[in-house]
């Protein structure tokens, strides 16, 4: 299957790292023009630079904006105003007891991890109506069906992604603008690198070996039994934002190596 995306622009939040540059490179191979987005200028540009090593000839911009807050949406849609793919990767996730976790924490994550991913589509979807074509990917997780008992307040901004985005798939019907989840489980991204780093120190274990360790330990109900690469989940989200994904949308899209024990 060859994926050409080479005449349209995708903006990806949250892509300075992790799963989300991930994204950004693989929509940039697939001859996209990536709009790079973070939260500071050194870690776009750091991000922008990675990208354009990769792939000499990737169309690549990027926009330092906060998109938890509407100040940082006029800044992205000042620089960026028209998109034909979003996706909603912006996100925050930390453990923390129910019972120790503050209404400004549930906020927070609220604000980042749901309410930015609102916004950012009530700005751009409109412009993907008139023209009769458009892809809008949330990226949840895995913790959004699973409530992880120790990130309670995750696992519920998890479950919202998968609420806004159905209903907005529905609200788009017939439109030719798709909307779907993809749920990602436990990924070696540099966030989990570093909360694995104590292990591989106090082990003596490669980052790979402490992941899958992780795996089977918290999520003895994986299929796969290892931690995912970020490649592995951006090859889910570059399908899901292609033209050949047309008959997928209103979807949940598990690339979480079969955690969630259940058929459907």
């Amino acid at each position: 299957m060859l994926i050409d995306l080479s005449d349209k622009t995708a903006i990806v939040t949250g892509s300075t790292g992790g799963i989300g540059l991930a994204i950004a490179q693989g929509l940039a191979a697939s001859g996209a023009t990536v709009i790079v987005n973070g939260r500071k200028q050194d870690s776009v540009d750091a991000a922008i630079k990675q990208i354009t090593d990769a792939l000499p000839k990737a169309s690549v911009r990027g926009v330092a904006a906060d998109l938890s807050s509407a100040e940082g949406l006029a800044t992205l849609q000042a620089a960026e105003p028209k998109a034909d793919i979003l996706v909603n990767n912006l996100g925050i996730y930390a453990q923390q007891d129910f019972f120790e976790t503050s209404d400004e924490q549930w906020q927070e994550f609220f604000d980042v991890n749901v309410l930015s991913g609102v916004r950012v589509s009530r700005a751009y979807v409109p412009a993907m109506v008139d023209q009769g074509w458009g892809r809008v990917v949330f990226i949840s997780s895995e913790s959004g069906l699973n409530i992880p008992a120790d990130m309670i307040h995750y696992g519920f901004t998890k479950s919202a992604n998968l609420s806004v985005a159905r209903g907005l798939a529905k609200r788009l019907a017939g439109t030719g603008v798709t909307v779907n989840s993809v749920l990602p489980g436990p990924t070696l991204s540099e966030g989990v690198a570093a909360m694995l780093e104590p292990m591989v120190k106090k082990q003596g274990v490669s980052l790979q070996q402490a992941g899958d360790a992780f795996v089977k330990a918290k999520r003895p109900s994986s299929i796969i039994q290892r931690i995912a690469t970020t490649e592995e989940v951006a090859n889910m989200v570059v399908y899901t934002c292609s033209p050949q994904a047309s008959a997928t949308t209103g979807a949940a899209l598990r690339v979480e190596g079969g955690i969630v024990d259940s058929i459907g």
